[in-house]
């Protein structure tokens, strides 16, 4: 048996990555808190706990029972994963008001998070196959709280940057649902949510 898989599942990686991801958000968290110092934005504090809640469940994970080892899904899933940690706060907003897109995403992620729990993955894997709560809904909750929020932040913290990573971190959080999808579908259980609950992430659409 290969010793990739073993590593992938163990502890002990869990909390290396773990740890890496932290350090990404300590630097994220520290831009965004210095801002809101400065301005008072309550966008900046509601991203910063997005981001922690993400964080501190990413740490807490349990082991998979099963993790993808191709290349490119571990590509996808860092890209995907890191890219937001890039964006920075700016004083300028095409549209200030879409702060309220972030306090929507943020409660959304809230919700996803709890209904999810511990099976909290970014590389495509197999923990525990959650139906309830939120997931009865949608297949995909927590990426659908992403897409609100990054979208709000990018409307409110407008610039060229900010703009082209939530550009990358769609793009590529559309290739995770895919992957993660064609990842867990090798479980007939799985296969059996896919046909119940119909949708990814916008109900009746997508």
């Amino acid at each position: 048996m290969s010793t990739l898989p073993i590593i992938l599942r163990s502890s002990r990686f869990n909390l290396y990555s773990g740890a890496l991801l932290a350090t990404f958000f300590g630097i994220f968290a520290y831009a965004h808190f210095i801002m809101f110092l400065d301005t008072g934005k309550l966008s900046l504090l509601l991203v910063i706990i997005s981001e922690a809640l993400t964080t501190v469940f990413f740490i807490f994970r349990s082991n998979p029972k099963t993790v993808s080892i191709i290349p490119s899904d571990w590509l996808v899933a860092i890209i995907g994963s890191f890219a937001p940690l890039f964006l920075r706060p700016s004083d300028y907003g095409v549209l200030p008001q879409a702060e309220i897109l972030i306090a929507l995403g943020t409660l959304l992620q809230i919700a996803g998070l709890i209904s999810l729990n511990r099976s909290f993955a970014i590389v495509a894997a197999k923990r525990e196959i959650k139906t309830g709560w939120m997931y009865r809904m949608i297949r995909h909750p927590l990426y659908a709280s992403y897409f609100l929020i990054f979208g709000g932040y990018v409307l409110v913290h407008t610039t060229t940057m900010n703009l082209i990573l939530y550009l990358v971190t769609i793009s590529f959080l559309c290739l995770r649902i895919f992957r993660e999808e064609r990842h867990l579908s090798l479980d007939p259980a799985y296969c059996h949510y896919m046909s119940k609950v119909r949708y990814r992430i916008i109900p009746y659409i997508f």
